[in-house]
């Protein structure tokens, strides 16, 4: 029977002929339309040969696919999705989204010629740094600061920097692993320090690292524990003191804090997170933190501190190695002007508002949304609930914000065919399933959002 259905499927040469090949053949180059016959003809092959298919296909259903997986390599990897999850910083998704600023700076150096490292005051070669360095330094009050690829690159740049062939002192309860599987201990490793582990997982006291000074001891190193929390009978060393013991003992004291955050969130609400101003008031020689999490802004990682510190770091060899684009420093700069005024930081850079939204703000959201799809409710059933969202970035682990979901399940889609079909549309829209529902939660929607989620279950139900 197999065979039977084989020898019936059509040829490469007749499908070229076929009026809807041949349409396709005036706008795409011949070689990509003759692999995507010869992908359509091999797809219904395998599915006869697997016994998917026990019917004769049809020259119009080989077309059909034909068409379908021109249009799919056609289509972009890396595409925009409609965050329906709730996470605000989604690591998945790309993490922050810039602010309107950002983009704007973005587009215009890149259609345009720039000063990238031209000194236009000197009319000679400047440094790419200069375009946001007082900036950074203006924000946090730090007396130096460089910017590179991400908070990784900034902490190995550092502890190469300042203690390669020596030792960084580690609270035990600190060797944290990050995204993907990148841990501290290894990232050391690769910076030539000497990791010395202080102290035990739940309890480290100041005497810890006192007692492992010695003659090869090059820093002190704090990490900001941003992505777990331990709780009970804990103990830990407060930067304040660290500074004091590292600067008896000519010991620079380096904190990792990890997001990086430059507004007191807990003023909205939010739970407290030490933010980047409060550790160059305590005192610490350097701090590394990244941009695309709690600030807000593209992937970086910030280097800020001691101008001494800093400006050993610009010379060592491996800046040039992770140094940041032009795009990169015109997205940072255009998010790094609104932390200028605290007030349009929250309200223009997206990840900052998405976390202080109001109560109110986010019912209405949800209300606006369930209007909008009450047309379908013939094969959709929408309602609104409560439940909670996540900040996510491997930020703030214990905060849950209270927020709105819409609630949608059908008789005649399943939950999961209802998250498959959002997932695969044209522009794909992540959500919650949950108990025999499909959930999206507006928090982390856009104005332009909307009509992509009304289309999606449209064309679901069109289907049906």
């Amino acid at each position: 029977m197999n065979n039977e259905l084989l020898r019936t499927l059509t040829k490469v040469d007749e499908m070229m002929n076929h009026t809807d090949i041949v349409t396709l053949l005036r706008n795409n180059s011949r070689k990509l339309v003759l692999d995507c016959v010869r992908e359509a003809i091999n797809y219904y092959r395998n599915a006869i040969l697997e016994e998917k298919v026990k019917e004769n296909v049809s020259i119009k259903t080989i077309s059909n696919k034909t068409i379908e997986i021109l249009e799919r390599k056609k289509t972009l990897n890396l595409k925009r999705v409609v965050n329906g999850a709730g996470i605000v910083i989604h690591t998945n998704l790309g993490r922050s989204i810039l602010s309107n600023n950002a983009i704007e700076n973005m587009i215009n150096v890149s259609k345009y010629y720039n000063n990238l490292e031209y000194d236009l005051e000197k009319g000679k070669r400047g440094s790419r740094y200069a375009h946001i360095e007082e900036l950074i330094k203006s924000i946090t009050g730090a007396e130096g600061a460089l910017v590179v690829n991400n908070n990784a690159a900034a902490v190995l740049l550092v502890l190469n920097t300042l203690c390669e062939g020596k030792e960084a002192v580690v609270s035990r309860g600190q060797l944290v692993e990050i995204g993907g599987s990148f841990r501290i201990p290894e990232v050391m490793k690769f910076s030539g320090a000497k990791l010395v582990e202080v102290g035990t997982t739940n309890r480290t006291h100041l005497y810890d690292y006192r007692d492992n000074i010695s003659e090869n001891t090059g820093v002190f190193l704090k990490v900001h524990t941003s992505n777990f929390k331990i709780l009970g009978f804990t103990e830990d060393v407060k930067l304040e003191d660290l500074v004091v013991l590292g600067g008896k003992n000519n010991i620079p004291v380096v904190e990792d804090i990890g997001s990086g955050v430059l507004v007191d969130l807990s003023k909205y609400g939010l739970s407290y997170e030490p933010t980047v101003q409060e550790s160059i008031k305590k005192g610490a020689d350097i701090v590394t933190f990244s941009g695309d999490k709690m600030l807000g802004g593209p992937q970086v990682g910030f280097i800020i501190g001691k101008k001494e510190y800093i400006d050993k770091i610009k010379k060592n060899q491996l800046t040039r190695a992770l140094r940041v684009d032009k795009f990169t420093l015109a997205a940072l700069e255009g998010t790094l002007r609104h932390y200028l005024d605290e007030e349009e930081a929250v309200k223009h850079i997206p990840t900052l508002n998405m976390m202080i939204l109001t109560e109110e703000e986010l019912k209405r959201k949800a209300k606006r949304l369930k209007r909008k799809l009450s047309s379908l409710k013939n094969i959709f059933s929408v309602s609104i609930k409560e439940d909670n969202s996540m900040v996510g970035g491997g930020s703030m682990p214990a905060t849950c914000m209270k927020t709105y979901v819409i609630n949608i399940n059908s008789s005649i889609f399943s939950e999961k065919q209802i998250e498959e079909g959002f997932r695969k549309y044209k522009i794909p829209i992540i959500t919650r399933v949950y108990s025999g529902s499909v959930l999206i939660d507006v928090r982390t929607l856009l104005e332009e959002d909307y009509n992509v989620i009304y289309d999606a279950l449209k064309e679901m139900g069109e289907r049906a």
